[in-house]
C-alpha cells in the first residue's frame, strides 16, 4: 500500500471538515442567535447575510462524509454504528433548518418557521459537538467492529463539547453579522460576540483540560519531551487570539473579528488534530488501518482533485460577488 495516499486522503477530508465547520458555522450561528433579534424585519436582515451562501456551505459536509467512506471504509463502518442517532439528529435538523428557511420568505406567519430555523441550527449544532466529543473519547472495537451501545455518546463530555460547539458558532455567527451588517443588529452582536468569546475561552480550557487528564495517549502528546517544547506554542497563541478577537470588537472593527474567530477555530481543529493523528477511529484504528485499496484512492483522488478547484473557485466568486454590508431593508449593494 502506498503510504502518502491515505495521507493525501486524511488532508483533503480534514480540510473539508474544517471549511464546513467555518462556511456552515456561522450560518448555523445565525439561527443560534436568531431568538435575539427583536423583530421579523432584524431576523430577515439577518437572513439575507447568508441567503446566497448557505447551501453552497453545506457541500463541504457532503466532501467529508462521502471521502471518509470511499477512503476510509473501515472507519466509516466503525464510526458510522457507534454515532447513528445524533448522525440522525443532525442530518434532521438540517433538513428542517432549510425548509424553514425557504417556506419563511413564503408564509404569512414566521413564527414556526423562526422556531424550525432555530431549533434546526442548535440541534445540528449540538450533534456535531456531541459526534466529536466522543470520538475524542475512543470507540471501542472488537475484531474489528463497532462494540459499543446505541448510547456511546451520551456522556458528560460529549455533552459539554455539544454545548461548546453551539457557543463556538454562536461566536462565528454573532462576528459575521458586526461583519456583515449595520444598525440594531450589528451593536447586539457585539454584545453577543463578547458573551460568547468568553464561553467559548471557558468551553476550550473545560476540554483541553478534560482530554489529558482523562486520556493518557493525549497527555504524553502535549507534555512529554521533547513535545512539550514544540506545542507550547499552541495554547499561547490561542490565548492572543482571544485578546485580539477582544479588543477589536472593542474598538469598533468590523472585518478583522470574524477573521480572528476563523483563526480561533484552526487553532482548536488543530490542537485536535496534533492530540488524534494518526488515529482516524481513536484510540485504535490509523488512518493506514482503514484506508480503502491503493486502487479505490487514486481513483476517485483523480475525481476530487479535478472538482475541487472548481468548488473553492465556486466559493470565492460567491462570496466576492455579494460581499458588502446588508442593512435593513435592503439587499446587497
Amino acid at each position: 500500500m502506498e503510504w502518502y495516499l491515505p495521507l493525501i486522503w486524511a488532508g483533503l477530508i480534514g480540510t473539508a471538515v474544517a471549511m464546513y465547520v467555518i462556511l456552515d458555522g456561522f450560518d448555523l450561528g445565525i439561527g443560534i442567535l436568531f431568538p435575539f433579534a427583536r423583530n421579523h424585519s432584524e431576523r430577515d436582515q439577518m437572513m439575507r447575510t447568508v441567503a446566497p451562501f448557505w447551501d453552497g456551505n453545506e457541500t463541504w459536509l457532503v466532501l467529508g462524509g462521502g471521502g471518509l467512506w470511499v477512503a476510509f471504509p473501515r472507519a466509516y463502518a466503525v464510526i458510522m454504528p457507534a454515532f447513528y442517532l445524533p448522525v440522525i439528529v443532525m442530518l434532521l435538523s438540517l433538513v428542517f433548518r432549510g425548509v424553514a428557511f425557504e417556506f419563511r420568505t413564503v408564509s404569512e406567519s414566521k413564527k414556526l418557521w423562526d422556531f424550525a430555523f432555530t431549533a434546526g441550527s442548535t440541534l445540528a449544532a449540538f450533534a456535531q459537538g456531541v459526534i466529536l466529543g466522543s470520538l475524542i473519547q475512543g470507540i471501542p472495537i472488537v475484531d474489528g467492529a463497532y462494540a459499543g451501545g446505541p448510547f456511546l455518546w451520551a456522556t458528560p463530555f460529549a455533552l459539554l463539547c455539544g454545548l461548546a460547539i453551539v457557543a463556538g458558532y454562536g461566536l462565528l455567527g454573532a462576528t459575521w453579522l458586526i461583519m456583515k451588517t449595520e444598525g440594531p443588529v450589528a451593536e447586539r452582536a457585539r454584545s453577543q460576540a463578547k458573551v460568547l468569546l468568553i464561553a467559548v475561552v471557558v468551553f476550550m480550557g473545560a476540554v483541553s483540560l478534560w482530554t489529558p487528564l482523562s486520556q493518557a495517549r493525549i497527555f504524553d502528546r502535549w507534555f512529554s519531551l521533547p513535545n512539550f517544547y514544540f506545542l507550547w506554542p499552541v495554547p499561547v497563541v490561542t490565548g492572543l487570539v482571544v485578546l485580539m478577537i477582544w479588543r477589536w470588537i472593542e474598538k469598533g472593527y468590523d472585518v478583522p473579528p470574524f477573521l480572528a474567530t476563523i483563526v480561533l477555530f484552526l487553532l482548536g481543529y488543530l490542537g485536535l488534530v496534533i492530540s488524534n493523528f494518526p488515529y482516524l477511529v481513536p484510540p485504535t484504528l490509523t488512518v493506514w488501518e482503514t484506508s480503502a485499496a491503493p486502487a479505490s484512492q487514486i481513483f476517485m483522488l483523480m475525481g476530487t482533485l479535478f472538482l475541487l478547484p472548481i468548488i473553492l473557485g465556486y466559493v470565492a466568486f460567491i462570496y466576492w460577488l455579494f460581499r458588502g454590508k446588508v442593512r435593513e431593508g435592503e439587499s446587497y449593494h
